[in-house]
């Protein structure tokens, strides 16, 4: 750790799921999997109160196609203050992407619309710039869509087509590590990180604060930052204890 407080600090995403009004944990992304935490915007106000800079929230209904959480995601964007919301599920059009837009979203994370429509992809970062992210959801070299229920295609290929879109941020999950506590895939993310040099933030695994510490070396490499789920919510760590970690 000699070198890490002259490292820049990596930004920390707290995560809250939604299911049916309802903040969750799936186990590797799989419907059937959860674990309820309460109300998603108690979580969202504590994540708030403990200094949260950004937080990513998900529609796992939207993104399942069963349904919408979108009255909660108003309620947390019209009281989340200075804190940013990156959003992400079900947007796959103008209207479903204008509407995270117009009720807060200080970013816009796209999935399998990134996936199964490049076109619309393209024009969606032409028109939005840095209010766009993409969702890069791993399981080896081959890229889950449809909340992780259908394959679609070759991380690289698609990558490589991101890229020449000028996309301005990618969210990459290794899907069998989300949920598990086994720690990210710094590998993969390195990887992607010597395929473009757009930022890329980790998501899945994370489960100590060595893992934090471990993320942040790799600042500089293009790693810019951490999206936190299950270690939060079983209180392998807090918040804060992360954010001193991130920063200091």
């Amino acid at each position: 750790m000699s070198n890490l407080n002259s490292a820049p600090a990596l930004t920390l995403l707290p995560a809250i799921d939604m299911v049916n009004g309802q903040a969750v944990r799936l186990t590797q992304g799989e419907a059937g999997t959860e674990t309820g935490y309460g109300d998603p915007v108690d979580a969202a106000l504590d994540w708030i109160e403990q200094g949260a800079e950004w937080i990513h929230l998900v529609d796992l209904d939207a993104a399942f196609g069963r349904g919408s959480n979108v009255g909660v995601a108003k309620k947390i964007m019209a009281r989340s203050g200075k804190t940013n919301i990156e959003f992400s599920g079900g947007i796959r059009d103008d209207r479903s992407l204008e509407a995270a837009i117009e009720m807060g979203a200080a970013r816009v994370n796209l999935g399998t619309a990134a996936l199964e429509n490049p076109e619309w992809t393209r024009a969606a970062i032409a028109r939005y710039g840095e209010k766009i992210a993409v969702g890069l959801d791993v399981r080896g070299e081959t890229l889950a869509g449809r909340g992780w229920t259908e394959e679609g295609g070759n991380l690289w290929e698609v990558l490589e087509r991101l890229e020449d879109a000028n996309c301005p941020r990618y969210v990459v999950t290794d899907v069998t590590k989300d949920g598990t506590m086994r720690g990210p895939n710094i590998e993969l993310l390195l990887e992607v990180c010597r395929h473009t040099s757009r930022p890329v933030v980790a998501s899945g695994g994370i489960s100590s604060l060595d893992d934090l510490v471990a993320l942040r070396e790799q600042v500089p490499a293009g790693i810019e930052g951490a999206i936190i789920g299950k270690a939060l919510y079983d209180g392998a760590f807090s918040l804060q204890a992360a954010l001193d970690v991130a920063s200091n």
